[in-house]
């Protein structure tokens, strides 16, 4: 059963690796740290979901139109937005750095897939050597509460992609 309007998020600490200026280079790997859902309690969050960082449709169709869009999100009073994958969290820094997520976008591990599998949104892939996914949705939250989310039924971007999500904002 998937996450409805009205519920509250259940909590969990993602891995993650923070923004730094002076580690932005390829070249440098900063350990992950955690960085728990209750950091949104009384914000409101965006959170996207992608079935792995740096694979074609993610990388090239889902994920910069919110990167180019963030200051729309954040005029439309969005606080955080984040981006969710099962990839663990250097490799979520580095799809970071790769596509200018910066300081804004938060690039979050949810390893195994584990909390987005209690939404209701994970996806078992491991059939065609991909290990269990995040799926592609999205959540709109207020003070952990979902406001909207919807997930995608088939493949590619509609429902889960930017200009769909500022819609509904």
């Amino acid at each position: 059963m998937t996450i409805a309007v009205g519920e509250t998020i259940p909590s969990t600490t993602f891995k993650y690796v923070p923004y730094d200026a002076e580690t932005e280079s390829m070249d440098v790997c900063v350990a992950p740290i955690g960085y728990s859902t209750e950091n949104w309690v009384g914000k409101k969050v965006l959170v996207v979901s992608v079935p792995g960082a740096f694979t074609g449709t993610c990388h090239q169709k889902h994920i910069p139109p919110y990167v180019a869009k963030y200051d729309e999100f954040k005029a439309k009073g969005i606080d955080i937005v984040a981006v969710v994958a099962a990839n663990d969290g250097w490799v979520m820094r580095a799809w970071a750095k790769t596509l200018g997520f910066k300081d804004k976008i938060l690039p979050l591990s949810d390893p195994e897939a584990a909390w987005s599998r209690e939404l209701g949104y994970g996806q078992d892939m491991t059939n065609a050597g991909m290990g269990r996914r995040t799926g592609r949705w999205y959540l709109l939250l207020d003070d952990l509460k979902v406001v909207s989310t919807e997930g995608e039924s088939a493949p590619g971007v509609t429902v889960s992609g930017a200009d769909h999500v500022l819609s509904k904002l």
